[in-house]
């Protein structure tokens, strides 16, 4: 990632200082767009990613040195059994994923958001060293 666990708590915390008093009622980067693409294939109502995606990110460096970081998501809405996870193709994504049908919803959540958090990480990460702008240079998103 080109970055330390300094630097990016750092990133976290400003971000965080600066969303909230600005007004914001959450301080994620892009959670959004993991939710978009895990909605889509497993059958989620994707009206629902608006109040789903507000997510509180919060870090901290550990004694041993070490990032810690959570996402809690706190508007959640996921199923794992009828309305769109019923089709096939986004039932066998739920199947994959050990996640079709009742009693799954949960697992499926955990699942949800350590995806998002990833996306949070991966992001920070390029944001803090400055790195962001170079991958979209190099695979072609600014051409």
């Amino acid at each position: 990632m080109r970055t330390d666990p300094e630097t990016l708590d750092h990133l976290c915390r400003v971000g965080a200082i600066g969303s909230f008093m600005s007004g914001a009622t959450n301080n994620g980067l892009h959670a959004a767009n993991a939710l978009a693409a895990l909605f889509m294939a497993t059958g989620q109502d994707v009206a629902n990613i608006a109040e789903s995606s507000a997510g509180i990110m919060y870090t901290e460096i550990t004694k041993d040195g070490d990032l810690y970081g959570s996402l809690t998501l706190p508007s959640l809405i996921v199923a794992t059994y009828g309305g769109g996870t019923g089709l096939p193709t986004q039932m066998e994504c739920l199947e994959v994923l050990g996640c079709y049908g009742q009693g799954k919803v949960m697992k499926f959540a955990e699942i949800v958001c350590a995806v998002a958090i990833a996306g949070e990480i991966s992001l920070a990460g390029a944001l803090s060293s400055l790195d962001w702008v170079t991958s979209h240079e190099r695979f072609g998103k600014n051409r």
